[in-house]
């Protein structure tokens, strides 16, 4: 059996004001012909596959179409709830749905309702068999009485969740071989974030230990951005597309599973193809516009630090005539002062008008007024000097 693990498809987000959903549309296209090219029989979605839990028309049209696509190639669907959806607008149907191979697991009455699917004979003779099981986003003040837990913490919530699975399995154990698989959309003691997620929860209580899964054959986990493996049996697959210029550096992909009668045989990774590069630039403005080694930047979404002493005029308009997908400009001045007197102060020792106004414009923009705009300064002064001489 071959599963291709993925998770945080985000579908509807955008990247610093830019629509990705063309983008979305391509992912979908080679996940789809991963699935035709290495004969994938179930594909796994560990959770946030919307972006909101009102995702656009357009970004639902998304997923039906993916959906299709993926059962139409030969492929079943086992998808979870993660922090980003609506579990009950996402589970709608949900029996329905599986009937045609999509098999959504999105509520606590469903944590140890696994699918079943047959692997063969074992070395013993024995008919192996696969459980799937899914662990939805679980909100631990929202869950917690249903799951019986005096403590509304992520750790107790995932472990009473845990523990209902790993019931199921010992019962299921005790008259045949199973390997089991769980989809979890958490976050798991170990991982490595991005700036693309958001907090799980509030107050910095979101972090489970890794062992919770301890016994399982293959956990495949969501939430986290960064393709990553915690352990030989527990892996975040990651999203497909970067959400954040922190991700500049990752490899997106996902994980291929196989599973035999005697479990898990080799775990592979898939490669996405970026529909367009990060770059994350930084340095003074006359090197990054003048630099050949920056080329390749010229068709990449950037992420510019301009690190000139006082703040370049026009900017980001300079930037975008060899960047033009620029998208985030910052400053971190070099050489300044490590402590500058407050603005306050420094107001206060001006000798002059003109310099209380140079000293303002300085202080809006980062950089000191040119010969040109002090003497349009000086002159605007000497115009309200005779104004007022005048009166």
């Amino acid at each position: 059996m071959r599963l291709l693990h993925t998770s945080d498809w985000h579908l509807g987000r955008s990247f610093h004001g830019v629509g990705m959903l063309d983008a979305q549309r391509a992912f979908v296209d080679q996940l789809v012909a991963a699935v035709k090219r290495d004969s994938v029989d179930v594909v796994l979605i560990a959770g946030d596959v919307y972006d909101r839990a009102l995702p656009g028309v357009d970004v639902v049209h998304l997923l039906d179409d993916a959906l299709v696509r993926l059962t139409a190639a030969g492929a079943q669907v086992v998808l979870t709830s993660g922090n980003h959806d609506s579990a009950i607008r996402l589970g709608f149907a949900s029996r329905l749905l599986e009937r045609g191979g999509v098999h959504l697991r999105t509520r606590v009455e469903d944590l140890d309702q696994p699918l079943l699917l047959p692997l063969g004979t074992d070395a013993a003779g024995k008919e192996a068999t696969l459980a799937l099981y899914g662990i939805p986003w679980l909100e631990p003040r929202m869950v917690a009485d249903q799951l019986g837990v005096e403590t509304a913490s992520h750790f107790e919530v995932t472990r009473a969740a845990t523990a209902l699975i790993r019931e199921d399995l010992a019962r299921r154990c005790a008259s045949t071989t199973v390997h089991s698989v769980v989809l979890a959309h958490t976050f798991a003691s170990g991982g490595i974030t991005s700036d693309s997620e958001r907090d799980l929860s509030i107050g910095g209580v979101g972090a489970v230990p890794l062992d919770l899964f301890d016994g399982f054959s293959y956990t495949a986990l969501g939430h986290l951005h960064g393709r990553q493996k915690l352990s030989e049996s527990v892996r975040y697959s990651g999203s497909p597309l970067a959400y954040s210029f922190s991700e500049a550096a990752h490899r997106k992909g996902a994980w291929l599973v196989d599973v035999g009668p005697e479990g898990v045989e080799s775990v592979a990774e898939v490669v996405w193809e970026a529909p367009r590069p990060l770059a994350v630039l930084r340095g003074p403005l006359e090197d990054l516009l003048a630099d050949p080694d920056h080329a390749w930047a010229e068709t990449a979404y950037c992420q510019i630090t301009l690190t000139d002493p006082q703040r370049p005029s026009r900017a980001m308009e300079r930037l975008r005539a060899r960047f033009p997908d620029t998208l985030v400009l910052a400053f971190d001045p070099q050489g300044a002062a490590a402590t500058e007197a407050s603005y306050s102060s420094r107001l206060a020792g001006a000798p002059d008008d003109l310099a209380v106004c140079c000293g303002f414009l300085d202080h809006v923009r980062g950089r000191s007024a040119d010969p040109a705009e002090r003497a349009a300064l000086a002159a605007a002064l000497e115009n309200v000097r005779l104004l007022e001489v005048s009166r």
